[in-house]
């Protein structure tokens, strides 16, 4: 494993949780239950993610919504339909190395952008899952990322 990630001990550092009310409130109960809670929210599967600031160097925790390619998780780095990528997005282009919960399953995976040739039809996978995706598509004024999280 390369990256900052190895450079410390996680086990003993704090993780701030999104800021965002009702996220913050998910990934609470999707920890106290294992995913149990969590994992199926509002219809679809989530999975917690947790980079390290591009700045500060905290780990931050954040909830997405993914989709599986074989071994790997997919994610979409949507933002709504917002100009800018999401911070989650932005700390993982500075470090890739990354923390997973799917479920109770926790794990460290390396994160990357899927490339042009992958990413139409990893596009169309997630968009099946959640089809507010092509709404944010249509919105958005930039190429949302779709990112591939190949577990370490």
């Amino acid at each position: 494993m390369t990256g900052r990630h190895e450079e410390r001990d996680e086990a003993s550092e704090e993780v701030r949780d999104s800021p965002t009310g009702w996220v913050s409130a998910h990934i609470r109960r999707y920890l106290e239950t294992d995913g149990v809670e969590g994992h199926d929210y509002q219809g679809f599967p989530t999975l917690l993610i947790t980079t390290r600031g591009r700045r500060t160097g905290a780990l931050r925790r954040t909830a997405l919504i993914y989709g599986r390619d074989g071994d790997r998780y997919v994610v979409v780095a949507s933002n709504g339909a917002a100009a800018r990528d999401p911070s989650w997005f932005l700390n993982l282009r500075a470090d890739p190395m990354v923390r997973v919960q799917v479920r109770a399953d926790r794990f460290v995976a390396r994160a990357r952008v899927a490339d042009p040739g992958e990413r139409p039809r990893l596009w169309e996978l997630m968009a099946g899952i959640f089809p507010m995706y092509r709404t944010y598509a249509g919105q958005a004024p930039r190429q949302i990322p779709v990112v591939l999280l190949e577990r370490r």
